[in-house]
């Protein structure tokens, strides 16, 4: 019985969400890290802004490697340095796994125990909405408003 009562635990903790669990779409830029230089605190900042987008919505392991690869190589654009971006990726490479108890975590949108899986229409949809309620109530996005500029 006690088998059992474990198995239900985990499933209820652990199981499926739905659409409707899905949050309302945060970013602090580029978390743990700098959105930019001393001279430029917003020089990659976009580049973490998408891929904040990205993670909150989450998907498949493909979806986030090729998040991750984006992050880089919109970070090489910004700046040049392939030191940094190598640097930024494999940072989330090591750190966002959706396992993980963090608030960056691949998926951070739903609630924690969604694993890797593609998204459902419901689930787009949804994604869909709570952007476009984002970016009504904040049009210049997270970079603008952080760090000025246009």
């Amino acid at each position: 019985m006690a088998i059992i009562q474990i198995l239900v635990f985990t499933f209820l903790a652990c199981g499926p969400t739905l659409a409707s669990d899905l949050h309302d779409f945060t970013s602090d830029g580029c978390s743990l890290f700098p959105d930019g230089y001393v001279k430029d605190r917003a020089l990659w900042c976009d580049c973490c802004l998408a891929h904040d987008i990205a993670y909150w919505q989450g998907g498949t392991k493909e979806d986030r490697k090729h998040a991750d690869e984006v992050l880089r190589e919109c970070v090489l654009k910004s700046t040049g340095s392939k030191a940094l971006a190598d640097m930024m990726y494999n940072g989330v490479r090591a750190g966002g796994h959706p396992a993980f108890l963090n608030w960056y975590r691949w998926g951070y949108g739903w609630k924690y125990g969604k694993t890797y899986a593609p998204l459902t229409e419901q689930e787009r949809q949804q994604v869909r909405e709570k952007l476009d309620a984002y970016y009504k109530k904040h049009p210049s996005g997270y970079c603008r408003e952080a760090h000025g500029g246009e």
